[in-house]
């Protein structure tokens, strides 16, 4: 049990995402607010287009296309179960760059972020669009609901994110397919039924591929599902045992000493020996000292960066080296040791790590849980995709990356074994008291339920994944797990790293270049035996907008909180 004393009276809980550190840069991105002490969202790689972004674009027949940063607004429903609230404004990005009528309609989406810097996933530099090319493709780009400004409320306030759900997010899926007009020649004539669409997607998204041809047999012909992360889990311990296996073994063995010793000196509930070794951090100003035990879990985060084609300066490289590069001496196969291996970490926080990761916010603001009254626990202004994805996670994902008393015992940790899944479900009371009085359980065994998770039997589905994935055992190839497998539900396990085949970049890893051959060869002879299927359908005429008292699932005034609990109690 954690000694009492490293809790404060006030709630102590980090979560979520450090959503700033992407590639090799550092620096907060424009989609929402970032919290030091939080796991990463299972998000997607950035691709940047460089100079062809500035270049026309030309279909098969020569004619030039709008741009692939062009963007088109869809009529969504803001609620599936309550259409007379009305629609709100979908953003979207569309090439028919490579179409051909007869062909698939590729659609994806970023998941959990700001879609305005994925509308490179149109083009052949993704395996969307390499999907696109080979089979004759038009390409689409969604932006899900509440990121970005694909927003059905003006804000993200619980009584707003009530329509955020997995669910709902599928029925988007659906509601778009069947009713959208897309801007080019017949794109009112390629609904499903009419036409085979083709959902492709990575790690959160890689799931909804998985969860949307659960929920919607017939609304998608086949999809591509990059690290899907299908099996919700709430004590996800696992996410590091990948970054443990295939780090630099040396560096491996430090961490692990350096953890175990921390953590008995923690144990010890020794307060000079726990202030000594903030300090060498230069973290003395956490006001809860399971904030520091917490923030060390960021050079491991930092595994989830690397790609094939990452250099050895990623900063996860950077961390090893500061502990293996002994002055005057040659690196160890086992490493230095537990005291000299602390003594390194801590000054690569100070000199280096710290401005990397906080700025110049204070130790307090970027890492700790104390005060409920930091902005980053406040802020409700769309955007906010932070606040969006926890909700996520404290409803229906869980996906917590802690250490936890039901690993095997013995087993090697490169995380204070101290800070357990219930620290890092805290922080859902102090980002939404109103839905949480006490500490939630995400509804995770409901999730796997309904969307089968691990145990899915679908046809005409490609789930790929990387060894090197810390994300690895909540996707197909969990180890231990015996998934389907036949033709047309294949499960493939590259070389990669998190996503690592949604890029061509990915594919200078050979393993992944052959998964790229393999998917194509087998869409294509899938689409040989699609036969379109059309049915009367009643006109769709978009809802009307809502009555201004409607505008909001319910009205909080004049309501005591207790009303928002109660709904929130199955879930809890």
């Amino acid at each position: 049990m954690l000694p009492r004393s490293l809790w404060s009276s006030t709630f102590s809980a980090p979560f979520l995402v450090l959503s700033f550190l992407i590639s090799t840069s550092s620096g907060r991105l424009p989609d929402g607010p970032a919290h030091g002490n939080m796991p990463r969202r299972p998000t997607i790689p950035e691709v940047r287009l460089g100079a062809r972004a500035s270049l026309p674009v030309v279909d098969v027949n020569g004619n030039e296309l709008p741009p692939y940063n062009t963007v088109y607004h869809f009529d969504q429903l803001i609620d599936h179960n309550r259409p007379y609230l009305g629609t709100f404004k979908q953003r979207f990005w569309h090439t028919s760059e490579y179409y051909k009528p007869g062909g698939p309609i590729i659609l994806s989406t970023p998941g959990e972020r700001n879609a305005d810097f994925y509308f490179s996933y149109l083009t052949n530099m993704t395996i969307m669009g390499v999907l696109a090319q080979e089979l004759n493709g038009a390409t689409i780009v969604l932006e899900h609901r509440f990121y970005g400004q694909s927003n059905p409320y003006p804000d993200l306030s619980v009584e707003s994110l009530r329509v955020h759900t997995i669910q709902q997010a599928i029925d988007d899926l659906q509601y778009f397919a069947e009713n959208v007009v897309l801007p080019m020649p017949g794109g009112d004539k390629v609904a499903p039924r009419m036409a085979p669409w083709i959902f492709a997607g990575g790690s959160y998204a890689g799931a909804l591929a998985s969860w949307a041809m659960v929920s919607k047999p017939n609304l998608f012909f086949a999809a591509y599902s990059s690290s899907g992360v299908v099996q919700a889990r709430v004590d996800f311990w696992e996410y590091f045992e990948p970054v443990r296996e295939y780090m630099p073994r040396n560096c491996s063995l430090d961490v692990e000493a350096a953890i175990s010793q921390v953590d008995k000196i923690f144990q010890s509930g020794n307060t000079t020996a726990m202030d000594s070794i903030k300090k060498s951090f230069g973290l003395s100003d956490l006001t809860n000292s399971i904030d520091f035990l917490g923030a060390l879990r960021n050079n491991l985060w930092d595994w989830q960066q690397l790609q094939p084609s990452t250099g050895s300066m990623s900063i996860f490289y950077r961390f090893c080296d500061q502990l293996q590069l002994k002055p005057g001496a040659a690196p160890q196969p086992t490493g230095w040791g537990a005291d000299y291996a602390l003594g390194a970490w801590g000054r690569f926080w100070r000199r280096e790590y710290y401005p990397y990761l906080c700025g110049i916010d204070d130790a307090e603001t970027c890492l700790g849980t104390a005060n409920p009254a930091l902005d980053y626990w406040t802020d409700t202004s769309p955007g906010n995709s932070a606040r969006a994805w926890f909700w996520t996670v404290c409803n229906e994902v869980g996906y917590l990356q802690a250490d936890q008393n039901a690993a095997p015992e013995g087993k090697p940790s490169l995380v204070s074994r101290l800070v357990q899944p219930s620290y890092d479900l805290r922080q859902c009371q102090l980002m939404f008291p109103k839905a949480f009085s006490k500490v939630p359980t995400p509804r995770a065994d409901l999730v796997n339920l309904l969307y089968k998770g691990w145990n899915v039997n679908l046809d005409r589905i490609i789930f790929v994944n990387g060894a090197r994935d810390p994300w690895r055992d909540t996707t197909m190839s969990a180890r231990g797990q015996q998934p389907r497998v036949t033709s047309k539900q294949q499960v493939h396990l590259t070389d990669g790293f998190h996503c690592s085949d949604l890029t061509l970049d990915g594919a200078v890893d050979p393993s992944i270049a052959e998964v790229h051959r393999k998917a194509v060869e087998s869409m294509r002879k899938w689409l040989r035996s699609y036969r379109p299927t059309p049915r009367p359908q009643n006109p769709v005429k978009p809802p009307r907008p809502p009555p201004p008292h409607l505008w909001r699932p319910f009205r909080t005034k004049g309501r005591k909180s207790k009303k928002t609990n109660a709904w929130m109690r199955d879930g809890q």
